[in-house]
């Protein structure tokens, strides 16, 4: 910062930034930190603020990432005994991370190709399955066999009866017997073989066709019928969308598994936003070593790189518990395989949850 900004001629005796009464000899504001100058800010001024800015910030990334890589645990026990000006704020950090997690990933991971080699059928050979289907189910024409309409009739109906959207269709006995998620089921599946069958993706129009009722509703539950119509040819499409969402959805996942974890150590004297700060600390480790095992693969076309990975997290955050909460190892180990345990079963719940939601936002 430039030194001649904070000299005595251009110190005020109120504060420009919070507006609190000073005196002239306080070089800085002791409610909100800001430098007391009522000197007009010059080209010199900003760039120097600016700089000292970045530095001091880069000063604690660097002591942060190598504390955080090398240390297991402890920098969020240094963190929540007050040791915090030394380290970069750590949901700053872990927002730091993710974006350059999912920055790596996304440009890593090759969706195209997955598809391609998992045996998913492109559009060109869909096309031409199509085209043989229909030719050999070609009736071919026998100019020897009479003409009978009334064999044309039965086989429209017959063929008019085998829709299998007629098969979903909500009778009165069903409004009797069904609860509304049962009813809802069924009506889901009458939309989505509805659009299979008509390829009408217009909800008013098939709300139409259907007979039943423009509401919000029904428009909107059968517009998640043609997306679900689209995903299932296309799945790339919702992949990529759910992979654009991923990054909220962990950062909302945390504060619940922290409370897990404060559960886990109930007995323990640390506070629910204690527990958090350790848990923002270790998913940023996960983030950090998996852009690189993900990096590292991008070159190697191998697995080994994540396996690696896991292998590396896993002691990572036994170490990082052993040392975080101070225990001893059987305890460590047995609170470690449980904590293990509850994240599984939450993110599998979470993930469920977040299918839903992202469909249903879609």
């Amino acid at each position: 910062m430039s030194k001649d900004r904070s000299i005595l001629r251009y110190r005020g005796e109120r504060c420009l930034n919070c507006d609190l009464p000073i005196e002239r000899s306080d070089k800085y504001c002791p409610n909100c930190g800001q430098l007391n100058s009522t000197k007009k800010l010059s080209f010199d001024d900003f760039f120097s603020e600016f700089f000292s800015g970045v530095f001091a910030y880069d000063s604690r990334f660097q002591r942060t990432l190598r504390v955080l890589l090398f240390k297991p645990g402890k920098i969020s026990k240094d963190y929540i005994e007050g040791k915090r000006m030394r380290y970069a704020n750590p949901f700053r950090f872990y927002l730091s991370a993710s974006i350059l997690f999912f920055l790596i990933f996304g440009s890593v991971i090759n969706l195209d190709e997955e598809f391609t080699e998992s045996g998913a059928p492109s559009a060109v050979e869909i096309q031409d399955q199509t085209s043989i289907t229909v030719a050999n189910n070609k009736p071919a024409i026998n100019d020897s066999i009479d003409f009978h309409p009334e064999l044309i009739a039965k086989s429209i109906e017959e063929e008019k009866d085998s829709l299998n959207y007629r098969n979903y269709l909500i009778t009165k006995a069903d409004l009797d017997s069904l609860n509304r998620l049962e009813l809802n089921i069924k009506k889901f599946w009458l939309f989505y073989e509805f659009q299979e069958e008509t390829k009408v993706r217009s909800s008013e129009k098939a709300m139409e066709c259907m007979d039943l009722p423009k509401s919000k509703f029904n428009l909107w539950f059968y517009k998640k019928a043609v997306d679900a119509g689209t995903f299932k040819e296309n799945p790339k499409l919702f992949i990529e969308y759910f992979i654009g969402k991923l990054p909220f959805i962990i950062f909302f996942y945390l504060p619940v598994f922290a409370f897990f974890i404060y559960l886990l150590y109930l007995r323990r004297r640390f506070s629910y936003m204690e527990h958090l700060i350790f848990a923002f600390h270790v998913q940023t480790m996960f983030f950090i070593l998996y852009a690189i095992a993900f990096l590292i693969k991008s070159f190697t076309d191998d697995i080994w790189a994540i396996s690696m990975a896991n292998l590396i997290f896993l002691i990572y955050l036994y170490k990082g518990m052993r040392s975080f909460y101070g225990q001893g190892r059987v305890k460590t180990i047995l609170k470690f395989l449980i904590l293990n345990l509850i994240f599984l079963l939450l993110a599998v719940i979470a993930a469920i949850i977040a299918l839903l939601v992202s469909f249903s936002i879609y």
